[in-house]
């Protein structure tokens, strides 16, 4: 059973991060944004049964819950702990589950699977420590000749700095390794 470390405030006013004491999963990431995608896992059903939580994101130590700004967070994070403390801590999850949610890239050409590569090596250097740190991340969907298809998980998905700055920002940084590339949010 996970416990609370810390609960930390986002850049984004309607997001909240929970650190915990023991990891949830082992670098397998869950995000959803309703509790249709979140149907098949427990703690994010049990979240989503919260009234005005509107987004959950969870990833090793760290959850990201997003309300929908019409409540009290005092209120929200002791609702939130209850279901939290009740989750299986990663140790119990099997190594079938974790493998079977790593996504492949097979589909890519031999030279994209190489430039994804290197933009997945400069995200996880320099950009996803930052994001999370923020509770929230991003994940890459596809890349389709330069253009570099990714989503916002956890506190950055409805983070009104997100798509503006914080965009520009990941696309000028990757632009040192890949002069055209455009980054787009989905």
């Amino acid at each position: 059973m996970p416990r609370i470390a810390e609960i930390e405030d986002t850049p984004n006013p309607n997001a909240m991060k929970f650190v915990l004491r023991e990891p949830l999963t082992w670098g397998v990431a869950h995000s959803y944004e309703n509790a249709e995608q979140a149907q098949g896992d427990a703690l994010a059903s049990a979240l989503f049964a919260i009234e005005h939580v509107t987004n959950v994101f969870y990833v090793d130590r760290w959850l990201t819950v997003t309300q929908d700004g019409q409540t009290d967070w005092d209120q929200l994070v002791r609702e939130i702990a209850e279901p939290l403390r009740a989750a299986p801590a990663a140790s119990e999850q099997s190594a079938a589950a974790v493998f079977a949610a790593r996504v492949s890239v097979a589909d890519l050409s031999e030279e994209d699977q190489q430039r994804l590569s290197h933009i997945e090596l400069m995200l996880d250097q320099e950009i996803r420590p930052y994001l999370q740190s923020d509770g929230g991340d991003l994940h890459v969907l596809g890349l389709a000749g330069n253009q570099l298809i990714v989503h916002y998980q956890g506190a950055c998905g409805t983070c009104p700095s997100a798509i503006s700055g914080t965009l520009r920002g990941i696309e000028s940084r990757l632009r040192t390794i890949e002069p055209t590339i455009e980054v787009i949010a989905a």
